[in-house]
């Protein structure tokens, strides 16, 4: 083990190694067979499962911040995090406290994970990416490169989300008291596959299997086992019957 700050009592397990400048604060506990990388820091109260990886520069931890004009975000401090074994973290990301990563989530490098959220196991948080807070994500779900899932949202299992998928809450768009009475995420059901680049509005529920193309713009609710495209998006179909995740080869 390094010489990094490690408060007194932080709780390590044996077999976990920490980087050099890691910081580990009070209250802290930690499993066994971890890995700790250079320069992270575990903030108080973080709890950590056995076999967890965090990355070079990543923060664990951390208390939401509030803007004078934020809407969504309160400076009400949160326990945790909770990390489920065999978590990995990649370099640079920003675990924030009062959300829940279950066993085997994988976090890539550059992502964020606000308060309030909660992952399911075996999810992929792909580079870049954000998921604001109070949101759920079921199991085994991707979120790749750089998309952006909104405050209040809630995915399924098993749902993949291109790159650069875009959601919102805010119909008002930031304008008149009116939009507190509405904030709303997106809700992708299970199996449901949003496309590269598809941007999906406040409210808006993506039914289990559907299917959004690229670039689409999702204005309304989409049925189930339906294919939409287009701006704004219509229907396109039914997803063809080998594509069901329930008939897909295994």
């Amino acid at each position: 083990m390094s010489s990094s700050p490690i408060h007194p009592n932080a709780q390590i397990g044996s077999d976990t190694s920490v980087g050099f400048f890691a910081v580990i604060e009070q209250d802290v506990v930690i499993g066994t067979g971890c890995h700790i990388g250079h320069h992270a820091v575990i903030l108080s109260g973080a709890r950590l499962g056995d076999g967890v990886t965090i990355g070079d520069h990543s923060v664990v931890g951390r208390q939401p911040m509030r803007a004078a004009n934020s809407a969504v975000t309160t400076d009400k401090a949160h326990d945790g995090p909770f990390i489920g074994a065999r978590v990995r973290i990649g370099t640079g990301s920003v675990i924030y406290a009062g959300c829940t990563l279950e066993e085997d989530v994988f976090v890539a490098d550059l992502a964020t994970v606000r308060e309030q959220v909660s992952i399911g196991e075996g999810t992929i948080i792909g580079r870049g990416a954000a998921v604001e807070n109070q949101c759920s994500i079921g199991k085994r779900c991707k979120i790749e490169t750089n998309a952006y899932i909104t405050a209040y949202s809630t995915l399924g299992d098993h749902v993949f989300v291109a790159p650069g998928v875009l959601t919102s809450n805010d119909n008002f768009i930031g304008r008149t008291q009116e939009r507190f009475d509405h904030f709303k995420g997106v809700q992708a059901e299970s199996n449901s596959r949003l496309g590269v680049g598809s941007v999906i509005l406040p409210g808006v529920r993506i039914g289990e299997e559907a299917v959004i193309a690229a670039g689409a713009l999702q204005t309304q609710d989409a049925s189930p086992e339906t294919v939409y495209k287009g701006l704004p998006s219509r229907q396109a179909g039914a997803v063809p019957s080998e594509q069901l995740n329930k008939n897909a080869t295994k």
